[in-house]
């Protein structure tokens, strides 16, 4: 670690996810927080805290089989995504507009979820992390970055005001989906548990029982949670790259 680092640490840490109260999820699918995520939903609604979702697009494009896709799809998705988020006891799911696929205006999605965030005005949003160089996904990209320009912005009432929001103080955001996460929260493993319920006996139409790509992401949930909770000497975890105003702005030594 750089000095400059190191003295970053001390002079301008970033607060612990966990020491908030009011969170906003936002995924680019109706599966994609319970994937990210899931595990730490549950802590938190578990520990008392007030989660909300925001569902970026319908999902209408999800599917591989033309028997199923469409206004048919998007309806049984928003079913899934609200049984879901019941399981994790989230307090309430927002659904937007939006086509999956890309198929959106990427000012029209910035604008839609600031307007979503002043009317909750969480303390800490999620979304994944667009600055994983693996992810290919339009959708993935178009939501976190737009998360990520957003956040920079959201205690400003003039921008905010332009946007058609609120402006409220944002004391973080935090990716998910993360290659370099710098912050993880330490799990049990009931909240695993919960997480891959919530995946897998919620979401069928994108996990039919018995599809075998159902089989290989629980079996690579259930690495990640416990590789991230042996960095914390943990017996599960999820890791998130955590930020705030001050470290998304003119600090690149916090990258």
């Amino acid at each position: 670690m750089s000095l400059t680092k190191f003295i970053l640490r001390f002079a301008a840490p970033i607060s612990r996810i966990e020491d908030h109260t009011t969170f906003l999820f936002v995924g680019p699918h109706p599966d994609d927080i319970e994937i990210g995520a899931g595990a730490t939903v549950k802590k938190l609604t578990e520990a008392g805290k007030q989660v909300f979702f925001l569902i970026a697009t319908d999902g209408r494009f999800g599917t591989e089989h033309a028997a199923c896709s469409g206004d048919s799809l998007v309806k049984e998705r928003q079913k899934e995504a609200l049984a879901s988020a019941n399981a994790l006891g989230v307090k309430r799911v927002y659904f937007l507009p939006f086509s999956d696929g890309g198929f959106y205006d990427r000012e029209a999605l910035l604008n839609a979820i600031a307007k979503a965030a002043g009317e909750i005005q969480p303390d800490v949003i999620f979304a994944p992390d667009p600055e994983v160089h693996a992810e290919a996904h339009t959708d993935h990209l178009n939501v976190g970055n737009a998360v990520k320009l957003f956040a920079c912005f959201a205690s400003n009432p003039g921008i905010m005001k332009k946007r058609g929001a609120k402006h409220f103080s944002l004391k973080a955001a935090a990716f998910y989906m993360t290659a370099k996460p710098n912050q993880i929260v330490k799990l049990k493993k009931r909240h695993l548990d919960d997480q891959l319920s919530a995946i897998f006996d919620h979401h069928i139409t994108q996990f039919p029982k018995g599809d075998p790509s159902a089989k290989q992401i629980a079996l690579y949930l259930k690495i990640r949670s416990l590789n991230m909770g042996l960095k914390k000497a943990a017996l599960h975890g999820e890791g998130f790259r955590v930020t705030d105003g001050l470290h998304m702005h003119c600090l690149p030594e916090s990258d």
